[in-house]
């Protein structure tokens, strides 16, 4: 083993480019974690790196990346400096990010891993698309905090007529004080692509086992979308635990330690990971 830690830059021509982040477990058979982070995240943000590496320390190699509209750019990968790219952000983009995310690691970094053992992890909006973004190479799939619709996230009657007339509505992002934009587009894509941006069609569709992990003081998802989640599926867990949608992390965390519940759910995710389906 030669690697440990590697950054990594998906160029696009038509998008903005992935930056991210892949940590190697010593085992050249170690399962692969690709996680992907909420609405309004980033890769580092919180207590991401040190789940990182826990992942690592039990022989679980993690790779983690910014969204190529998130509103990070490849220079300041960290917090919004770009937020006319946040606001032309879909949900169909975030799916194609992890595709080519999942094509990329597999094929640059396939002697480092078990090609046969990738899981995909999603956070909150994440855990949403990871649903979305199954393919014969993803083993597992797992969803922290994770949405189990999009269509009621949308504003509805005079503010979805105002926002098509003004073309874009803010969201105060409260710890940054930025007025973060969504431009109609999002919306047009989410209709134009509706089918295909079913979380329920895709997991009664689910052929892979599926954890699902909510906390049950989230007041951003709530417990009745995991609940939703686990009984459209086949296959699933559902892991429920007194926390709130971040699992008891914020940004930045200072500490050398996870919080508690974070480690929690990490030791579920592990457990599960390794469990034989």
């Amino acid at each position: 083993m030669t690697k440990n830690k590697e950054t990594f830059i998906i160029n696009r021509k038509e998008d903005a480019s992935i930056i991210g982040d892949i940590q190697f477990s010593e085992l050249s058979s170690s399962p692969l974690v690709i996680f992907c982070h909420g609405y309004k995240g980033y890769k580092d943000w919180g207590a991401w790196n040190l789940v990182s590496d826990e992942f690592v320390k039990n022989d679980i190699s993690f790779c983690k990346f910014n969204f190529s509209l998130n509103g990070g750019t490849l220079d300041n990968p960290i917090d919004f400096p770009d937020l006319n790219a946040f606001g032309r952000n879909t949900y169909s983009t975030e799916i194609k990010d992890v595709l080519s995310v999942v094509e990329y690691v597999t094929d640059k970094f396939k002697d480092y891993f078990n090609s046969n053992k990738i899981i995909l992890i999603g956070h909150s909006r994440a855990g949403g698309i990871v649903l979305l973004s199954t393919n014969s190479k993803i083993n597992k799939v797992i969803s922290w905090a994770g949405v189990s619709d999009f269509s009621s996230r949308f504003p509805s009657k005079d503010r979805l007529i105002q926002w098509k007339k003004d073309n874009v509505i803010y969201i105060l992002n409260a710890r940054t004080k930025q007025q973060m934009p969504h431009y109609y587009s999002f919306y047009e894509d989410f209709i134009e692509n509706k089918d295909n941006l079913d979380i329920k069609k895709a997991v009664n569709n689910l052929q892979i086992p599926f954890l699902i992990i909510q906390g049950t003081e989230d007041e951003a998802v709530l417990e009745k979308e995991a609940n939703e989640l686990h009984s459209w599926s086949n296959n699933s867990e559902l892991c429920l635990l007194d926390t709130n949608h971040t699992f008891g992390s914020s940004h930045p965390w200072k500490d050398a330690k996870l919080p508690s519940k974070l480690l929690e759910v990490v030791n579920f995710s592990i457990k599960f990971i390794n469990k034989e389906h």
